[in-house]
């Protein structure tokens, strides 16, 4: 484990789900902490300092010197905001972290961008792959990123590393795999209209581990995708989950038209807190068909990563899933 004891490093988004993560890895690495979020962190950790701020404002902040810079700030819940308020805030951030360490001098930013920028696709995407963001959200990654890059074009001696996660599952992630297991948990999942398609995705801890990775290299830049090489398809990922969890729960295929029909109404009435909407719907019949390349090349991720990773959310939940 790298040793970072005497640096201090700033996390924005620091109260979100892998913010969270992130901050607990960084103390055990011995970094001293200062924590940026509008939202009151999910835990407070020894010594770390909690700043309850807006990104948009971060370099006229008052804070103490930093020498890194982990910017996860975002507005990424998709559906749920307007698309002016994805630039306003990712693009927005980027600018004020950039501005932030120009002013510290900080020498190393670490950006956590998306897998959107790629956008919906059935073909292969690596890290050299076009950008084609089709949503706001990853339109604003795409411009965010290349923020981050002209802070390290304009100075020697400035290092970059650009995560792109795909969906990201963990404790206390609340999302897309945690609706799945909601669903399982009572008994069913219905998949809308076809099962093969393919969900990219990895464990918190692992997509952590590929990010402190990337950042302990000698290069100046490193641009990852953070998903599993397995690349499992929707049918994948559900009957592992229920084989090995839920194995009473019963799969149905329906027609996507007969299921969007269902979010639709169910939507209306908060889908029952199952987070049921038409917009998650359409999700799981787009393929996000994303390989981490540099993972692979770098040796990082052995076989059965997937596997492993639903164990070790397992474990980490007490087999909750929440």
């Amino acid at each position: 484990m790298t040793n970072l004891r005497g640096q201090r490093a700033l996390v924005t988004g620091a109260s979100g789900f892998i913010g969270t993560h992130l901050a607990r890895r960084l103390a055990d690495m011995g970094a001293e902490l200062v924590c940026l979020d509008l939202k009151p962190p999910r835990e407070e950790l020894p010594g770390a300092l909690y700043v309850r701020d807006d990104v948009r404002r971060l370099s006229a902040l008052s804070l103490p010197k930093i020498d890194r810079i982990y910017n996860l700030a975002a507005v990424h819940t998709t559906p749920g905001h307007p698309d002016h308020e994805y630039y306003d805030t990712n693009v927005w951030g980027a600018l004020e972290a950039v501005k932030l360490a120009e002013r510290d001098n900080v020498q190393h930013i670490t950006f956590t961008s998306s897998i959107s920028i790629y956008g919906p696709s059935e073909e292969r995407k690596v890290e050299t792959s076009e950008p084609a963001p089709v949503s706001a959200y990853g339109k604003s990654k795409l411009m965010a990123e290349e923020i981050h890059r002209g802070w390290l074009r304009q100075a020697g001696g400035r290092k970059l590393t650009i995560v792109r996660p795909a969906v990201v599952f963990g404790a206390g992630e609340g999302g897309n795999f945690t609706r799945m297991a909601a669903l399982l948990k009572k008994g069913f999942f219905v998949f809308p209209g076809r099962r093969d398609t393919i969900k990219s995705c990895i464990y918190v801890e692992d997509l952590l581990d590929l990010v402190l990775a990337a950042g302990a290299k000698d290069s100046s830049y490193e641009l990852l995708n953070g998903a599993y090489p397995e690349c499992p398809t929707l049918e994948t990922i559900v009957t592992s989950l229920r084989d090995s969890y839920f194995p009473s729960a019963k799969l149905y295929d329906v027609p996507q038209g007969v299921v969007m029909g269902a979010a639709k109404t169910l939507a209306t009435f908060k889908g029952f807190g199952l987070g049921i909407h038409p917009d998650r719907v359409t999700k799981l019949v787009r393929s996000t068909y994303v390989y981490p390349g540099w993972a692979v090349e770098n040796g990082l991720l052995g076989d059965q990563a997937f596997q492993k990773g639903l164990e070790r959310w397992a474990q980490a939940t007490n087999h909750s899933f929440v």
